[in-house]
């Protein structure tokens, strides 16, 4: 009865968190999509309470699917995976000079937002498939190639920072996996060293993002606009903000793409240093009570599964609120259950949903 207790217990408390945010979420665009002249375009609250409902349906059929089975189909899915990349780099629908979706009727797709799910699944199936094999550094070397392939389609959209977030990934999966460090060096080393061909790459307005970055003054009215209003908003927001739709940088319009990845922008402004605050502490819940899943599940593939989620997790974490704050470059990441977008929620919802079905299985045996 105890154990029965701790796992409600347990349960309850995960998705009350994660209820929360999307809360937040919702008030936070709702306010975003108005201004005192009334709707900006739509209400993105609205569109959004529609994505959760349908995540919340996709969270109960991975529940009820297992992890496992997901592992034994990783490889398959991350092949499809690729194939959505290379379509939707042909037939894909552009916007803002990106091409990044493929309509599906009544919504937009987005392959790079599953990529992070598939390429985890099948990394993870990989490592502890090869165990014997990883401190090969030739297998090391094959795999991280491997890993280059869905990086640089993505980036073909473009969309560098939705590219970078498979980084991450394959360090942390490999680190947890007991690999040498030192082999783990050698990709960085790789890295530093291709950096002035990966400058050359870059398209205009990337570059323009990282030089921003070290001085936003150059380019105000430009490339650094968003970035000063952006830090404009979060500091006049004070310690208890001006109030829901009170922001005047959200309200007058002086914040572009609040509704997306600024949206902490805007909590920052209208719920101040206590709003702000709230949020990581919310983050912070969460982050740990799945690094709990990971410490007491004896399945090595479903701890590095939980242990991939909360990495990635953290990641979109820390370089959103970064980026907002003019600590980071602008690089296009969403703030998980926060930013407005279907593709990115039912993403994070699913990585939810996986590190549950870990602790499920867990506690069936």
């Amino acid at each position: 009865m105890n154990k029965f207790r701790t796992t409600s217990t347990q349960t309850i408390g995960l998705f009350l968190i994660v209820a929360l945010l999307c809360v937040i979420g919702l008030l936070s665009l709702h306010s975003a999509s108005y201004t005192p002249r009334g709707l900006l375009t739509k209400d993105f609250a609205k569109v959004q309470f529609v994505w959760i409902l349908l995540s919340l349906v996709a969270i109960f059929a991975i529940l009820k699917y297992g992890y496992v089975k997901l592992l034994d189909k990783a490889y398959i899915l991350f092949a499809i995976n690729i194939l959505l990349l290379l379509l939707v780099l042909v037939i894909g629908q552009n916007r803002l000079g990106a091409r990044r979706w493929i309509g599906l009727g009544f919504f937009l797709l987005q392959p790079a937002e599953l990529c992070k799910v598939t390429f985890m699944l099948a990394l993870v199936r990989y490592v502890t498939d090869n165990q014997q094999k990883l401190n090969n550094v030739y297998a090391l070397i094959i795999l991280f190639v491997a890993t280059l392939i869905p990086v640089a389609l993505i980036i073909m959209q473009p969309d560098l920072g939705t590219a970078l977030t498979l980084l991450p990934i394959f360090f942390i999966v490999l680190f947890a996996s007991g690999v040498r460090k030192r082999f783990l060096f050698f990709p960085i080393i790789a890295g530093i060293a291709c950096s002035p061909f990966l400058w050359n790459i870059l398209k205009t307005y990337q570059k323009n993002r990282i030089l921003v970055f070290l001085n936003p003054n150059i380019d105000p009215l430009g490339a650094g606009y968003t970035v000063i209003q952006s830090k404009i908003a979060i500091g006049s927001g004070g310690f208890l903000g001006k109030g829901w739709m009170a922001g005047t940088q959200n309200q007058l319009n002086f914040l572009p793409e609040r509704h997306t990845d600024f949206i902490f922008s805007v909590i920052g402004e209208e719920w101040g240093f206590l709003g702000a605050i709230l949020v990581l502490v919310l983050f912070l819940w969460l982050l740990i009570r799945l690094l709990k899943i990971a410490d007491y599940t004896s399945d090595a593939a479903g701890r590095l599964l939980v242990i991939a989620a909360v990495g990635l997790l953290w990641f979109h974490i820390i370089v959103n609120i970064a980026m907002v704050m003019g600590l980071m470059p602008t690089v296009g990441l969403p703030l998980p259950f926060l930013t407005y977008g279907g593709s990115n929620l039912l993403t994070v919802m699913f990585l939810i949903a996986l590190c549950k079905s870990v602790e499920q299985r867990h506690k069936m045996f």
